[in-house]
């Protein structure tokens, strides 16, 4: 009996999620797959690796030792393919977290971009709040997030991608040519982002700071429909100028003269430098040379 690198990679994934059925799922097999490469890989080198008890998953001694020197079999393996120039022979699923603000700018040109550098790479595309998504890959469940700050968790490997500047539109209709105060803006409801954004936050407090105001604010998980909203004359939003460049050159949304906008927002490529494979810190490295690409557009 020989060792594998599957054996090592079911070891590393387990002690990283600390779950069997989580490492299974990571590793897309089935649990009793994965506990059948650990107890394989224990007979192989006559040592227990880890116990189990009640469901929870804690890492001997000798576990620890050894865990240093299977990240390094493994990083080696990649070094290995890396450096003979064969990147069709990097497969395996990247699993991806993006904001609404990419899905609606430049990620169809970087799966396009990760399509060509990577052929044989399975992406698994999660879009959500950046507050959810750090979540996320501070629990391993992501490989790579795409997303705007501010952050709560540190996370090792960090790429700056930008910052994009905020706009308010409104739809023709409603008549907001020239320059608005707070007294016009607010006698529209506001769509803004979700409750949990630093967008709402910081549009909420413009608004409450004006006490003799009754501003009403309209969040919403998602960006496209505030868009959609604000096209169809349902209220005044404000939104990544980027994500509404097209609308305003059709004409279906124009540009609110308002004298306050929220900061940009600054984004960025996060994953885990320490534990992450090299493939990550190049899909990272792509991200930001595809971000770079657009705002030269």
């Amino acid at each position: 009996m020989r060792l594998n690198l599957k054996q090592l990679e079911a070891f590393v994934w387990v002690a990283d999620l600390q779950s069997f059925r989580r490492a299974a799922d990571r590793l897309n097999t089935t649990q009793p797959n994965i506990s059948a490469r650990i107890a394989r890989l224990e007979a192989v080198l006559g040592v227990t690796l880890m116990t189990r008890d009640a469901g929870s998953v804690r890492l001997t001694a000798k576990g620890q030792e050894l865990l240093r020197h299977a990240r390094q079999v493994l990083d080696s393996m990649d070094a290995f393919v890396a450096a003979a120039e064969q990147k069709t022979l990097i497969d395996g699923t990247l699993r991806l977290g993006v904001t609404e603000m990419i899905v609606h700018t430049w990620l169809r040109d970087y799966l396009r971009a990760l399509k060509a550098q990577f052929p044989s790479l399975t992406v698994e595309l999660t879009v959500d709040l950046s507050v959810n998504l750090e979540k996320e890959l501070a629990e391993r469940t992501l490989d790579l997030a795409l997303q705007n700050a501010p952050f709560s968790r540190l996370t090792s490997g960090e790429i700056d991608l930008g910052a994009y500047a905020l706009t308010w539109v409104a739809a023709p209709e409603l008549g907001l040519t020239d320059a608005v105060d707070a007294d016009a803006l607010a006698a529209h409801p506001i769509l803004t982002h979700a409750r949990d954004t630093r967008l709402y936050e910081e549009v909420a407090a413009h608004f409450a700071a004006r006490r003799d105001l009754s501003a009403r604010l309209v969040p919403s998980s998602n960006l496209a429909a505030c868009m959609n909203m604000a096209m169809d004359g349902m209220g005044i939003a404000t939104l990544p100028a980027a994500m509404v460049a097209a609308e305003l050159a059709k004409g279906t949304l124009r540009k609110v003269d308002y004298d306050w906008v929220p900061a940009p927002l600054h984004f960025f490529a996060r994953y885990d430098a320490e534990r992450a494979s090299g493939t990550v810190a190049e899909a990272a490295g792509l991200a930001a040379q595809v971000a770079a690409d657009d705002r030269e557009k």
